[in-house]
């Protein structure tokens, strides 16, 4: 038996799952002590693909103006300032432990979206931050690339595609018209051959987060 056929793909999953683990685990240093949730357990909930968020259910949620979301970029600043989600907090990976950001990260009243270009970085905050036992966190599954090529320049789908397929381009060119994307029948260019004008940068307006009441240590009892 070839050594190609060894080699499937729940074993490159795991793989790349230990090399993320890993590359997220070297941003611990200062933790002496086991903080957070065991080792098993954290990986357990690394296997899941539960924590992934769609850029189709985030497009309906901020167009829903849903309350609930909390956006956090963990990209490095210049890559912020370039382009970003709407409303989105920068929290750059390398800066994900400092306690000026404990607050965004560490509370009970949003569900905490983490995002970057594709989904690795997003991967190890998520990873780092559900170690330390943080809740309602998620990651947008593709990043920001993946919002750009289904949400911001969607693909018409072929002819010979489901009608579902069709119903699902429908919204997301909806979509993109709602984050400020024109359309050449909006707007009449005869010599236009782009199929959209990209939009602008989206200004951000932070929200404002309530961190989480830390439990008070009780005292250790001693005397005779």
């Amino acid at each position: 038996m070839s050594t190609n056929k060894l080699i499937t793909p729940r074993y490159l999953f795991l793989s790349a799952l230990i090399i993320v683990l890993a590359g997220g685990l070297v941003l611990l240093p200062k933790f002496e002590k086991q903080e957070g949730i065991a080792p098993e357990l954290l990986l357990s909930n690394a296997i899941s693909p539960e924590r992934y968020i769609s850029t189709d259910e985030l497009a309906d949620r901020i167009i829903s103006n849903d309350p609930s979301i909390l956006l956090i970029d963990v990209r490095d600043e210049a890559s912020f300032n370039e382009n970003t989600l709407p409303n989105s907090v920068n929290i750059p990976l390398d800066q994900l432990l400092n306690e000026d950001f404990e607050g965004y990260l560490d509370q009970a009243e949003y569900d905490v979206i983490l995002f970057s270009n594709d989904s690795f970085k997003a991967d190890q905050a998520w990873i780092l931050c559900n170690r330390l036992d943080y809740k309602n966190l998620h990651v947008l599954k593709g990043g920001i690339n993946e919002w750009f090529n289904t949400i911001i320049n969607p693909k018409k789908p072929s002819e010979n595609m489901p009608q579902t397929e069709y119903n699902l381009y429908s919204f997301r060119k909806a979509a993109s018209m709602y984050f400020g994307v024109m359309y050449v029948d909006q707007v009449k260019k005869p010599d236009s051959k782009k199929a959209y004008v990209a939009p602008k940068k989206t200004t951000t307006t932070p929200k404002v987060v309530v961190p989480k009441k830390k439990k008070k240590k009780m005292p250790v009892e001693g005397g005779c």
